[in-house]
């Protein structure tokens, strides 16, 4: 299934690219090199088969590939698994929407250790609450929430921080399902270390997966009002 262009996924790609520490890996598809955080290692199980291992941890031989649907995609038409993998390597079934599928459990755990942890705030008027007194780590908008709360929320924290970081990719059911609840529209979470696992966790779910955010703050500028 097509997927809108990412440009807000790129961006994030870019600036992690800019000294951070860590491995460096080339990709089997681009030939470049980026940071391990923004690819996607594949190991070949015993039958034959390219697997994604997100973890990183699965032993034997890894191929990487920069974690977008595009490169992946393309890579496949070229046979990349059994290039990389020096013999004939057959990629799973559906293995673009799998990867999006195990990127997603990955966020969705972040974000449920983030409320276990006391690291997350849930509730439109509990984020815009905290919002006042500090500045969010990330907020999470869902993908189907209604945009006069979440212009609401944004725009708030706008007019106070400069640096605001929006997750919108995940939809009500999505979030409510990390937080242990039915539906979950506004959230944030606490700035540090999970916050920062998750940066890396969402940008390479927005590589499969596209972030409206990128079209719903772009070029806005709007009256904050406490109501």
């Amino acid at each position: 299934m097509p997927h809108p262009k990412n440009d807000r996924a790129q961006r994030l790609e870019a600036q992690s690219d800019k000294g951070t520490g860590g491995p460096i890996r080339q990709c089997a598809v681009t030939r470049e090199q980026h940071p391990q955080t923004a690819m996607i290692r594949f190991v070949r199980s015993p039958d034959g088969v390219a697997v994604p291992d997100i973890a990183g941890k699965l032993p034997g031989r890894g191929v990487w590939v920069k974690a977008y649907r595009g490169t992946l995609e393309k890579g496949l038409k070229a046979d990349v698994f059994s290039r990389g993998f020096k013999q004939k390597t057959t990629p799973m079934d559906e293995l673009a929407d799998e990867i999006e599928r195990q990127l997603l459990v990955r966020c969705q755990g972040l974000l449920g250790m983030a409320k276990k942890g006391g690291k997350a705030v849930l509730g439109f008027d509990q984020v815009r609450a905290y919002i006042r007194k500090d500045e969010p780590g990330w907020l999470l908008e869902a993908s189907d929430g209604a945009k006069d709360g979440r212009n609401k929320v944004h725009f708030l924290a706008k007019a106070i921080y400069e640096d605001v970081k929006v997750a919108g990719a995940l939809s009500s059911a999505e979030l409510g399902m990390a937080f242990g609840r039915e539906h979950v529209i506004h959230a944030l979470l606490h700035p540090g270390s999970l916050s920062e696992a998750f940066s890396v966790a969402y940008r390479r779910l927005t590589g499969f997966r596209h972030a409206p955010e990128t079209e719903w703050f772009a070029g806005r500028h709007e009256n904050i009002r406490d109501d």
